[in-house]
């Protein structure tokens, strides 16, 4: 059984996600196919990197396409890298090396160049279709990698700038990495970094609890945990963290020690709901 994913910011409104899913049944048609997302934000390579890169290990082992494209019909070369857990397929702009490394790194990296993989005819605007797709399917069939086209140096893929992630006396300050759709803030901070803080903690200037879930919160307040992908992440039990702080993606966030003489967990639960 050979497994396909796909990750764009096609959107749902349009047929491209359709056209996609096409050219591979066209050409691979019992290839089963997984839609991560087709709702990355338009043209946020960053944001589609991180999402990729965080459900990649928990997919089957196969062929995973990502379209976050702004630079398509441009000289940004088209690749596909393999992994020791699949084979990751689209742009060189910075969306696939977080994805390779959570597969175990990779082993060898092409450029899509070989005209007999392509569509018959390439579209400037609409690689998904005519070159990441049929490229997918054919690896899916089976088809060797160095059949694609020239070997590519794994140093000179473009790569995202390291987010921003720096210790201060009390805590530390992180990049959002991610706004998820339930308004949780992802920050670029292992979750490790919370283990020496205390139950009581300040977030860019609001109190907020130290938790393990939403529920160690009271309703209305923020609690600041490890989430699903072991970064430190900021929730509002009931509400959306994104709003209460004001903050997106690429703003920093301060994480620090609201009160170091406190050891008591319960004092956690004196934080009330936000106040606008």
């Amino acid at each position: 059984m050979a497994w396909i994913s796909l990750t764009t910011d096609y959107g749902l409104a349009d047929g491209f996600v359709a056209a996609c899913h096409g050219m591979i049944a066209r050409l691979a048609p019992a290839a089963r196919i997984i839609d991560v997302t087709h709702l990355v934000p338009p043209a946020d390579v960053r944001r589609g990197a991180a999402v990729l890169a965080q459900t990649v290990p928990y997919l089957p082992v196969g062929v995973h396409v990502a379209v976050v494209d702004p630079g398509v019909g441009t000289a940004r070369r088209g690749i596909a890298l393999a992994t020791p857990g699949g084979t990751l397929v689209g742009p060189d702009n910075g969306l696939l090396p977080d994805a390779a490394t959570a597969l175990g790194g990779i082993t060898a990296a092409v450029e899509l160049t070989n005209p007999r993989w392509l569509a018959p005819e390439v579209s400037r605007t609409f690689h998904g279709r005519d070159v990441f797709a049929p490229v997918a399917a054919r690896l899916a069939l089976g088809a060797a990698l160095p059949d694609a086209g020239p070997a590519v140096d794994p140093a000179t893929l473009v790569r995202l700038p390291e987010p921003v992630l720096r210790p201060t006396p009390d805590g530390f300050t992180a990049e959002v990495l991610t706004v998820d759709h339930f308004g949780n803030v992802q920050l670029a901070a292992p979750g490790e970094l919370l283990a020496a803080l205390p139950a009581r903690l300040s977030v860019a200037g609001r109190p907020a609890v130290h938790g393990r879930t939403f529920g160690d919160a009271p309703p209305g307040a923020l609690v600041v945990h490890v989430d699903s992908a072991g970064r430190v992440a900021a929730a509002v039990r009931n509400g959306r963290a994104a709003d209460a702080l004001a903050v997106g993606p690429g703003d920093l966030v301060s994480v620090d020690a609201a009160d170091r003489t406190s050891g008591d967990e319960s004092a956690a639960a004196e934080i009330g709901p936000l106040a606008d």
